[in-house]
């Protein structure tokens, strides 16, 4: 059975292991299938970056530990692989790379990259090469919602972008036709900006990766930017109010209860939205509007 829709999957901060969508896509495909939706036809691929970082900031920590009395360790490794990952991901050498300095923005965007190409790939085996490309839904958490909104606006909303666009429509992001961001930080990077600009969403030809004769109102209904976070959650933030044009890209930002008793009364809710019911539900929902239309 051909795939009709693509889904992206990245992970925010955190050391992260191979297979953290697993349980999120299980469960989206369980939904999914309870609205009348055939799972069969949606193609999942996770954009797995942690490895970047993880064995670096392993290393650190133990250098750092081995013959000091530090306490809190715990704490510390969390501190490590959540706030380390948002301290090293810029891109810190514009011009030819340096032997003493890893560029941690571009290694996490060339994985990105890969991700993305190996979707369309899997997409695209045995279609026709007339075919369209198909639409795309994007979800991120945490940290990873600022690399995915960065990726997208290189590749399709920079300068550089519209010089050399992408070498296909769904590698260059312009079939995106749904994001979820859930535990969202991106307004704490914006402090470094004095003009907030967001990637552009709904994509203005979208309805060229629909089929002929879909109408744009049902589209329109169903192309959706949703950002959700926990009150608890002190690494998670609404979109809307950051600025006019956020308003006008994001479609709704939602207050919800990520966790069980135990964990979404406080900051550790920030791990607990992957397979939260508040989460995979509107997100299964989004996924299926859209797949009706195709």
């Amino acid at each position: 059975m051909p795939f009709k829709l693509g889904v992206l999957l990245i992970h925010g901060m955190g050391n992260q292991e191979r297979g953290f969508a697993a349980p999120m896509i299980e469960e989206l495909k369980g939904r999914v299938r309870k609205q009348g939706g055939d799972d069969r036809q949606i193609a999942f691929q996770e954009v797995w970056w942690a490895p970047v970082l993880a064995d670096k900031e392993e290393t650190l920590l133990r250098r750092l530990s081995d013959g000091n009395d530090l306490e809190w360790m715990e704490l510390r490794r969390f501190v490590m692989h959540s706030l380390a990952d948002a301290i090293a991901y810029q891109d810190t050498n514009r011009g030819p790379p340096s032997p003493d300095q890893i560029n941690v923005y571009r290694q996490v965007h060339n994985r990105i990259g890969e991700a993305v190409k190996t979707l369309r790939e899997r997409i695209r085996a045995g279609m026709d090469a007339s075919a369209p490309e198909v639409p795309l839904v994007v979800i991120a958490h945490s940290l990873g919602c600022h690399m995915i909104s960065n990726y997208i606006w290189d590749v399709r909303d920079s300068d550089d972008a519209k010089k050399k666009p992408a070498a296909n429509a769904f590698e260059g992001f312009e079939t995106l036709a749904g994001i979820v961001m859930f535990g969202c930080n991106i307004p704490l990077f914006t402090l470094a900006y004095t003009n907030l600009e967001p990637i552009r969403f709904p994509t203005p030809n979208l309805k060229a990766y629909f089929p002929k004769g879909t109408p744009a109102k049902d589209i329109a209904e169903a192309a959706q930017w949703l950002n959700l976070y926990d009150p608890d959650d002190v690494l998670g933030y609404p979109l809307r109010t950051l600025d006019p044009k956020f308003a006008q890209a994001v479609t709704r930002d939602v207050a919800v209860d990520a966790g069980p008793v135990l964990r979404s009364w406080n900051p550790l809710s920030h791990t607990e939205y992957w397979t939260d019911n508040d989460v995979t539900k509107p997100t299964a929902q989004l996924i299926h509007r859209i797949l009706k239309l195709l």
